[in-house]
C-alpha cells in the first residue's frame, strides 16, 4: 500500500477531490491536508511520516512544507503539480488535471 498525501492551502477543493480519487485506487491510500492554520484540515508532522508520496498543488505549498518540515522531508518524494485555486470540489477539469499529473507521477515512480 502506498500512502498519498495531498497538500494545498485550505484543504476545500482541490487537495480533498485528489484525496477522493486516489483513495478509492488498489493499493493507495490518500489523505489532503492545507497548508494554512485556518485549514479545514492543518498539516502536521504525523502527516508527513504517514506519507510516502507529498503531492503539493503550488510551488508556496511545497515551500512552506521545506520551511516547516525539512527534516521529516529528507527522505520523502514531494512533488509539485502547479494546479492552481481555480476549481471547485470534483470539478471535472480538476479531476481530469489530477488524473493525469498524478498518473503521471505515479507511474514514473513505479
Amino acid at each position: 500500500m502506498t500512502n498519498l498525501l495531498f497538500v494545498c492551502s485550505r484543504n476545500q477543493w482541490r487537495s480533498p477531490t485528489a484525496e477522493a480519487l486516489w483513495r478509492r485506487r488498489p493499493g493507495f491510500d490518500a489523505r489532503s491536508a492545507g497548508t494554512s492554520p485556518n485549514a479545514r484540515k492543518p498539516i502536521g508532522p504525523a502527516d508527513i511520516r504517514w506519507a510516502d508520496v507529498i503531492f503539493v498543488m503550488e510551488r508556496k505549498h511545497h515551500n512552506r512544507l521545506q520551511a516547516q518540515y525539512a527534516r521529516l522531508l529528507e527522505h520523502k518524494r514531494l512533488f509539485t503539480l502547479d494546479i492552481p485555486d481555480d476549481f471547485q470540489y470534483m470539478d471535472p477539469a480538476l479531476v481530469a488535471l489530477l488524473e493525469d499529473s498524478v498518473g503521471a507521477f505515479l507511474a514514473a515512480q513505479g
